[in-house]
């Protein structure tokens, strides 16, 4: 099992022999500084001098000549030094060669570009729920920060080339090495009720204005879920059963709605549009003043209010409010279109 601190990541077995490394090493220079001091009466600057060079094998001048005893603990200490240093060579060189060095400096890399976003979205878990989450987000180029503890995960993870956290979910510094300070969505999809519970509330606690939405496998969580800071609770088995019975039911509007959420370049995208990122021109303006069909042949098909009332296919003559949205609908070509007429989107 990897180790991360400080946003390294070492195998246990191999940071334990580092630590053996450098502290025989330290050891070594002590009983050095301690020999020189003791028995030729050196002060601690030349015994530490007469140390260094005698581990190093360098070639130096003596500070002052030796006493017989003198001249035995160097010899005693030049056989010490070498077992010593060869054993730390061994160790460094394995931590080289396993490629630890290359994919620490990679790990610090990429978490260094992570406390640089802003507004991201963290994904905690690389499930299957996880990855659906990852895939859709990256669609619609949303910066994406994965937590996951699993090694195959992470090898994934690093394949695909997705920033990530190497830890566990539930520890606040954990979130906080995936920039949940700067975060604007979290996402947790952990198998454990109870775990995605501790996340949220973790996640809560650390940013107050965090939009959190959280998988859950038993109804009887999702009240504990929205008590502890989600703003939105998902039940995959629940959706599941509910859209097979749908497809039963009413086949063509499912077939029909689930053909948006395919990504291709003639499929329709429903996009949301917050009246606030709206050039300040178009504030109380109604809908029809804004001509997104003319324009980008995109279709307004939902607004929703300030106070969270949705309208389906909404009169062209609303007067659009701050903190409103537009529901949108388009090809991926339509929605392109409207990104470059209003920029700030």
């Amino acid at each position: 099992m990897p180790y991360i601190q400080s946003g390294l990541i070492i195998p246990v077995k191999l940071k334990s022999k580092l630590y053996k490394a450098a502290a025989l090493l330290f050891l070594l220079l002590a009983v050095g500084i301690a020999g020189f001091h003791f028995i030729s009466g050196m002060d601690f600057i030349d015994a530490l001098y007469m140390t260094v060079i005698t581990i190093s094998t360098v070639g130096f001048g003596e500070v002052k000549p030796l006493s017989p005893h003198g001249r035995l603990f160097t010899i005693f200490l030049i056989f010490i030094s070498v077992i010593v240093l060869g054993y730390v060579v061994t160790v460094l060189t394995e931590y080289v060669v396993e490629g630890e060095l290359f994919k620490n400096l990679k790990y610090r890399k990429v978490q260094k570009k992570i406390q640089q976003f802003k507004n991201h979205t963290i994904v905690c878990g690389y499930g299957r729920n996880g990855k659906q989450a990852v895939s859709k987000l990256l669609q619609y180029d949303k910066k994406v920060v994965v937590v996951e503890n699993n090694d195959q995960a992470i090898a994934e993870l690093d394949k695909e080339q997705i920033p990530y956290v190497k830890g566990d979910a539930t520890k606040d510094e954990v979130l906080r090495q995936a920039g949940l300070k700067n975060a604007a969505h979290l996402i947790t999809t952990l198998p454990s009720d109870a775990d995605n519970l501790f996340v949220v509330l973790s996640a809560r606690q650390q940013n107050m204005n965090l939009n959190i939405v959280s998988r859950a496998s038993d109804d009887a969580t999702d009240r504990k879920l929205r008590i502890a800071g989600a703003n939105n609770i998902i039940m995959p088995d629940k959706i599941g059963g509910d859209h097979m019975a749908s497809l039963i039911v009413t086949p063509d509007i499912v077939e029909f709605v689930d053909k948006l959420s395919v990504n291709a370049d003639n499929t329709p995208y429903i996009k949301e549009i917050l009246i606030d990122d709206l050039p300040g021109e178009f504030l109380s303006k109604s809908i029809r003043d804004l001509d997104l069909r003319r324009k980008t042949g995109c279709l307004i098909i939902g607004y929703k209010t300030p106070d969270n009332r949705y309208l389906i296919n909404p009169d062209p003559d609303i007067k659009m409010e701050p903190h409103a949205k537009l529901i949108v609908l388009g090809n991926a070509a339509q929605i392109k279109k409207l990104n470059q007429m209003f920029k700030t989107l």
